[in-house]
């Protein structure tokens, strides 16, 4: 597959940083003298990656283009939980849990995003007010009452 000549270099840019670490070089040494934003905390999962593809820097290219990932699975299932435990959560509050439990910063319009996947949403429109629900059924009992009324209706008109 053809990727863009960036994402081959960051590739091989954190090639060179797996090497290099494990010469024994400090992490924050090479990751500066590559100019790498690469987390320590990501190393042993790229390291595993990069054994697992035959120690190739091809085995490196992540397919996202940069794109950091937020949403990862384990935010997902603790959002997905937290909704079915409560339906009436709203995405702004999921947001601000989220930010506050994960530090991480997703917007309302990507959580619901994330709940319609799994179809944990509400249908779409907007939702009738307890006012109208009480005024329709009201007029639909006055109608009832005055059916009698409304029965010879037909025939004063040709």
């Amino acid at each position: 597959m053809n990727h863009p000549p960036a994402v081959c270099e960051k590739a091989r840019q954190i090639e060179q940083l797996l090497l290099r670490v494990e010469a024994g070089e400090p992490f924050e040494s090479a990751r500066a003298a590559l100019g790498l934003r690469v987390e320590e905390e990501d190393l042993p999962r790229l390291q595993t990656r990069y054994e697992a593809g035959g120690r190739r820097w091809e085995a490196l290219i992540d397919g996202r283009y940069g794109h950091p990932r937020k949403a990862h699975s384990a935010l997902r299932e603790w959002l997905y939980e937290r909704k079915r435990a409560d339906d009436s959560l709203t995405a702004p509050e999921l947001a601000r849990k989220v930010r506050e439990k994960f530090g991480v910063e997703l917007s309302a319009g990507h959580i619901n995003y994330l709940l319609r996947k799994v179809e944990l949403t509400h249908p779409p429109g907007r939702p009738f007010r307890a006012k109208e629900r009480e005024t329709s059924a009201g007029a639909a009992a006055e109608v009832n009452e005055s059916d009698s009324s409304l029965a010879n209706a037909g025939i004063f008109f040709p």
